[in-house]
């Protein structure tokens, strides 16, 4: 009876491991994806906004790197207007 305690329960910790492993891929996807196509994604959505009836702003003349770099000098409250 044991036996089949302790299987079970090393099935039960391999089923939660593999659904970890699963979990950390499909967010290193995401990161990869973000990272490369990142430009593409916000001219895209940039795009819509503009055509729902909102303002373009100046950061489509920035690559992200740029970007990322003003909020390492500027800090995160990049674009508020306190």
């Amino acid at each position: 009876m044991n036996i089949i305690r302790g299987r079970r329960r090393r099935q039960r910790g391999q089923a939660v491991l593999e659904y970890v492993i699963l979990i950390v891929v499909v967010a290193l996807a995401a990161l990869f994806v973000l990272a490369n196509f990142s430009d593409r994604l916000r001219s895209m959505v940039t795009g819509v906004t503009v055509t729902l009836g909102g303002q373009e702003d100046d950061s489509m003349s920035k690559s992200s790197i740029e970007i990322v770099q003003e909020l390492d000098q500027t800090g995160a409250d990049y674009g508020t207007n306190n």
